[in-house]
Formats: structure tokens, sequence, C-alpha cells
């Protein structure tokens, strides 16, 4: 696994940037934040972090200027249907700090504006980064949340019926119709989704990722 690199800038676009580490150039796909962090186009000694992603017809560099950045982009491919391109357009969207806060207030409108991303895709990434950013220690010291704080009402306990009940107005206003929502919910309760946030992401994946 190549986890950085260093050598000298060939090449600074807001996609990509080219690295001569040894005489070998290296093409990485970065953020359009990592590039304007980056020094000018000849300048010697750059290290950039790195992820290494291999696939059956490619393998592909990507870099990032931070830490932050890196464990970001990590957390974000882990999410179904979010490739590097996208993981990478959060990334120029926002900066650690903001998407955190994106995902604290659960704020659609704002999310909805990267691109490639619509207002289901958006709800699915939010509810979905809300259980990275409680659960990763890490990512949260990272990024400047000390402390567990992304919780919200909807992680609260409630009662079964209104847990359905919130779900399904949540489906209805990403776009889905009654029929969509009352079939994705089905099981939820015996799939142990008693939460509205569960709930709500059981339904998101039985739906395909919110197409």
């Amino acid at each position: 696994m190549i986890v950085q690199l260093t050598g000298t800038l060939l090449e600074v676009l807001p996609t990509h940037v080219v690295l001569d580490v040894g005489g070998i150039g290296y093409e990485l796909g970065v953020s359009s934040s990592t590039a304007a962090a980056l020094p000018q186009v000849g300048e010697a000694g750059v290290t950039i972090l790195t992820r290494l992603i291999v696939r059956e017809d490619a393998m592909d560099l990507y870099g990032f200027s931070t830490r932050e950045e890196r464990a970001l982009f990590d957390r974000l491919r882990a999410i179904s249907g979010v490739g590097p391109k996208l993981a990478l357009a959060v990334l120029s969207t926002f900066s650690p700090a903001q998407l955190a806060t994106v995902v604290a207030t659960q704020d659609i409108g704002r999310m909805a504006q990267v691109p490639g991303v619509g207002k289901r895709k958006g709800q699915r990434l939010l509810v979905e980064l809300e259980g990275v950013f409680t659960k990763d220690a890490e990512l949260r010291g990272l990024v400047g949340l000390e402390q567990p704080t992304l919780t919200t009402a909807a992680s609260a306990p409630v009662p079964a019926a209104s847990v359905a009940a919130e779900a399904t107005d949540a489906l209805l206003s990403m776009g889905f119709s009654p029929q969509e929502a009352e079939l994705a919910l089905e099981g939820h309760e015996e799939a142990g989704a008693t939460t509205i946030e569960k709930a709500l992401s059981y339904a998101l994946k039985r739906l395909g990722g919110g197409r």
C-alpha cells in the first residue's frame, strides 16, 4: 500500500496533480481543496498523503493534503454507491470540519449541493455519515469533535408506531411513493431497526441505496 509520496510537483489542477518521484511521474486524483493547499508547480520536497485503489482494469492513486481528508475519503468510499469521484466531490465542497457540521445538523440542503448528489442520495449520505461520526472516535478527533455530539432526536427511543410513521414521512419527503416506503420498511423491527435513524437506513438499503 502506498500511503504517501514525496517529490517535485509537475502539474496542479483542481482534479489531479502530477508528482515526480525519482524520475517517475505519479498522477493523483485530488479534491479542489487539496489542489489549492499545494505549493506552486516546480516545488521540490512536496509530500502528499495517498490512497491506492486497485480495480480489475486500473490502479488509481488519490492524494490528500491532510490526514483528516484522507480519513473522510476512506469513510465515504465505505458507503454503498459512493466511489472515489463522488468522495472527492464531497471533499471539494466541504472541509472535514464543515462536513461534520453538515452531518451533525442533517443539513440536506447543503449536502445536495455536492455535484452528483441529489436529495435522495444526500439524505442517505447524511444517515450513513451520522453513524460513522458517532462511532468513530479517531475520526471525531481528527475533525475536532472530541465528544460524540452527533446524536439527534432520530436516535432517541420512541414507540414503534412513531418510528415507522416518521421514517415513512422522511421517505416521502425524499420523493418515494407511499407504496415504496411501506414495502421498504417491512420487517424493520425484526431486523433490529428500532430507531428512526436505523429504520430509515434499513429502508434506503432495501430501496437500492436511494436511487
